[in-house]
């Protein structure tokens, strides 16, 4: 095993008597959730999920103390599991990281060998990050509708809470598919980056609006980030047999909508729930994020870049809707 330092700096939160706190502490190897890969963490970045967990403004951790990081990119430097070798360049997203077991925040992590993914060629472990849960997301819905046949015969995808790190990144991943993207966003001053990472055509929350269980089609389907009112619009605009893929409730979980895309139109609606996807599809749409599906505007996608310490002021950045595009952290 190469030389792991002991101490190391990892992001940890706790819930305890004192109250719910998080912040930088040193932890050995062995305070980390058991795993059969051991990695040097070198990039993670950040998440919706992550300023939650970080804050306490959502019930996102199962356990306590936890290394906070849905997320995280790195070097194997031992493992038991021969299909890893030292050296080798690997990355991980969701799989009970930061909820059930210790995540990406800190110098070296822990992980099962089933859930380390090997980096996919056509990737750095950098851009791996600014993919991350975002991007897989992202790709996961994608890889959801054309399973349900979606083509771009059908009309152009409209992405909700297109300024967020899952809307920019699938508005570029859906154009590398060869679909025409429509953008919705209420930050009027953020259209250019819109138009410029992909979207042909940017729309005002007004777009959205509409109460009525059936309105013209308008679009072939979506990746809706927001819930709500919005979801319920855009499947009342969606052409037949369209898919509407449900990935965020950055407005609200509540749904008040009818069945009346569904049983008119044959409208879908598809949930996308990448923390727990299957290993096999997991390894596909990483594939895909390496080769076919690759953003073209990844650099332009990702506006920040902090460190550990940082995390904090990026959380109520986050939670306080200012954040634009993705955030990676160098480990």
């Amino acid at each position: 095993m190469a030389a792991i330092p002991a101490p190391f700096d990892a992001f940890r939160i706790h819930d305890d008597a004192a109250g719910y706190r998080s912040g930088i502490e040193t932890v050995a190897l062995d305070d980390l959730s058991p795993g059969e890969v051991v990695v040097a963490a070198e990039w993670s970045s950040v998440n919706y999920k992550d300023a939650l967990a970080g804050t306490g403004q959502g019930r996102i951790l199962r356990r306590f103390p936890l290394v906070g990081g849905i997320d995280v990119a790195g070097r194997v430097v031992a493992s038991t599991d021969p299909a890893f070798r030292e050296g080798d360049a690997v990355l991980a997203t969701g799989c009970g990281l930061s909820e059930t077991r210790d995540g990406g925040y800190s110098r070296f992590v822990r992980l099962e060998s089933r859930w380390t993914i090997p980096l996919p060629r056509g990737l750095t472990l950098r851009e791996s990050m600014v993919l991350g849960t975002a991007g897989f997301t992202a790709a996961l819905a994608l890889h959801r509708m054309l399973d349900n046949r979606q083509s771009p015969a059908m009309g152009p995808l409209c992405v909700t809470g297109a300024t967020g790190g899952v809307g920019s990144l699938a508005i570029d991943i859906f154009s590398r598919a060869g679909f025409e993207v429509h953008a919705i966003s209420g930050k009027a001053d953020q259209h250019a980056y819109l138009r410029a990472i992909g979207a042909r055509e940017v729309h005002g929350r007004d777009a959205l609006a509409t109460t009525r269980p059936l309105e013209s089609a308008r679009f072939g389907g979506g990746l809706d980030n927001v819930g709500g009112p919005m979801l319920a619009s855009l499947l009342a605009q969606t052409a037949p047999y369209g898919n509407v893929a449900s990935a965020g409730l950055a407005a609200t979980a509540d749904l008040h909508t009818t069945v009346m895309p569904g049983i008119i139109r044959g409208v879908s609606l598809l949930g996308v729930a990448s923390a727990g996807t299957a290993r096999d599809i997991r390894d596909a749409v990483w594939a895909k994020l390496g080769s076919d599906w690759k953003p073209a505007h990844l650099e332009r996608i990702c506006t920040a870049e902090t460190t550990l310490s940082g995390l904090p002021d990026v959380f109520a950045r986050m939670l306080a809707g200012g954040s634009l595009g993705r955030t990676v952290v160098r480990i």
